[in-house]
């Protein structure tokens, strides 16, 4: 039950903008033997978007606080997901998972204030998506 509780955490801290990987948490669960992988998948894309959506209810209610120091996102990093939305729209977010420009994303579409039940969806397919292919590729089918 732990590893579960711990994979489901770092899964959520690993989407927002603190520095952690969940991945090697998945894989080392993986490798113990003992857990089920549709729990490993399930709880990992989970935590996931959890932890995305935490980042667009930043986005969404905290911007005036964006010149503070301990603010999540810094203005470069913002801009550039602000430039990925103006070309790619909300499609953007099934890239969600994408290291360093996933996170600012899932904050800049509280910033625009994108349906967060579509953010949900789009953001769900990506992580879930990206966390089943980690399973496959660490069970050498991929």
């Amino acid at each position: 039950m732990e590893g579960y509780v711990g994979l489901f955490l770092s899964a959520l801290l690993a989407a927002t903008v603190l520095p952690f990987s969940s991945e090697a948490v998945l894989v080392g669960l993986m490798a113990a033997g003992d857990y089920d992988m549709i729990w490993l998948w399930f709880l990992a894309s989970l935590g996931n978007v959890l932890g995305a959506a935490v980042n667009w209810g930043l986005g969404r209610f905290c911007l005036r606080w964006q010149d503070r120091r301990w603010f999540p996102v810094d203005k470069e990093k913002l801009d550039r997901a602000g430039r990925w939305f103006s070309r790619y729209g909300v499609w953007s977010l099934l890239l969600a998972w994408v290291p360093f420009i996933g996170d600012p994303l899932t904050f800049a579409a509280g910033v625009l204030r994108v349906n967060f039940w579509l953010f949900l969806l789009l953001v769900s397919i990506g992580k879930a998506g990206r966390y089943a292919v980690v399973i496959l590729a660490a069970q050498g089918f991929l």
